[in-house]
């Protein structure tokens, strides 16, 4: 018997890697016979991830700049390696498919895939897609998105696109709230915040921050769990010690369950994969879309902002006493934030996972 192959593909962020990691968790837990590859960059965060799974290779590509600097040059460079080390990729593992999640790294073995007539499905998380993924939607045979909205970005290709969701990483489940606040040492009749900035932090939002709860009135009614990024872990520590909060500060959190499951609020960027987790979760949120992806993660704010589930705050206006309102106005006006959970069962839910897996599954078997 012939055993399938599939090569995925995938950035060097958290918003690439989780849905791929999704991917491969599903496609483990119910073809087992199955061999997979991943490959990443070799700027990824892999080494924060649970990824000792799967078999990984790594390829030599990073962002490429409309410059002449010499850092320009060097990923010009890279980038003619990293085509390289594609092609022998591709003719050492023979992959029966290929699949991307976006980045310039998914772009050379997506294309060399096509040209080898390899089958090959491509997944946009954002509403607004990247330029590899609206690049490559031309050499792939499906492009998988995680929002409906996304539709209309790719208006030469409507015949290949299919609304799968986003797939989630294994144990990303919800959790009764108590098992939940007990993991973290908490209370039941306190508030519980959740403060992130993406996979790798965001000292913006951990400053701003820690100025908003500084000077917010009665700390007696919060609880926090902040995933502050390695960079921040050390000073965020030391400035936390004379609040007289309950902070859970972690540089990185591999169990998110939790930390969602327990939380009445998440302050966060608006990374696709966050914001797919939100929906999941159903949770109340105050969104900063980061400033230099700001098509991307507004255009992802705004699935929830439109449907009355989160606010909406600009990266400019952290620098104001913005935040502290916000997060003021809805610890103490319960009303609000129920009425912003309401909202969010107004989202379209699909079993993301496996309707993934079964659009590349079909590319194979069709």
């Amino acid at each position: 018997m012939n055993i399938m192959r599939i090569l995925v593909v995938t950035g060097s962020s958290g918003g690439h890697i989780f849905p791929a990691l999704g991917f491969l968790d599903t496609l483990k837990d119910t073809h087992e016979e199955t061999e997979a590859l991943l490959v990443l960059s070799r700027r990824s965060i892999a080494n924060q991830i649970r990824t000792s799974a799967y078999k990984i290779n790594y390829i030599s590509v990073s962002s490429i700049k409309l410059s002449l600097d010499f850092k320009n040059v060097i990923a010009i460079l890279g980038l003619f390696k990293g085509c390289i080390e594609s092609i022998f990729i591709l003719l050492a593992f023979k992959p029966d498919i290929v699949v991307g999640f976006g980045s310039l790294v998914s772009v050379p073995l997506i294309m060399f895939a096509w040209a080898l007539g390899i089958k090959n499905l491509i997944h946009e998380q954002n509403v607004v897609p990247g330029k590899a993924n609206r690049f490559l939607a031309g050499f792939t045979d499906r492009v998988a998105v995680s929002f409906i909205e996304t539709k209309d970005y790719f208006a030469d290709c409507q015949r290949k696109i299919v609304f799968t969701g986003s797939p989630m990483r294994r144990g990303l489940t919800r959790i009764d709230k108590n098992k939940a606040l007990d993991f973290f040492g908490f209370n039941d009749n306190k508030f519980t915040l959740l403060v992130m900035g993406g996979s790798q932090g965001s000292h913006r939002i951990n400053t701003a921050f820690l100025r908003a709860i500084s000077s917010m009135e009665d700390k007696t009614k919060v609880q926090v769990i902040h995933l502050a990024g390695e960079k921040d872990y050390d000073f965020l520590k030391q400035s936390y010690k004379d609040l007289k909060v309950n902070i859970k500060l972690f540089g990185f959190l591999e169990a998110m369950q939790y930390a969602y499951s327990a939380s009445d609020l998440v302050l966060a960027r608006a990374g696709a994969t966050t914001i797919t987790e939100i929906i999941f979760f159903g949770l109340p949120a105050v969104i900063i879309p980061y400033p230099y992806a700001y098509k991307h993660q507004l255009g992802n704010a705004k699935v929830l902002a439109e449907k009355g589930s989160a606010a909406i705050v600009q990266d400019e206006a952290l620098d104001t006493n913005i935040l502290n309102k916000i997060l003021e106005d809805v610890i103490n006006n319960p009303h609000k934030v129920k009425a912003m959970r309401s909202a969010c069962e107004g989202f379209s839910r699909v079993d993301a996972n496996n309707a993934f897996m079964n659009n590349a599954l079909s590319l194979y078997n069709g």
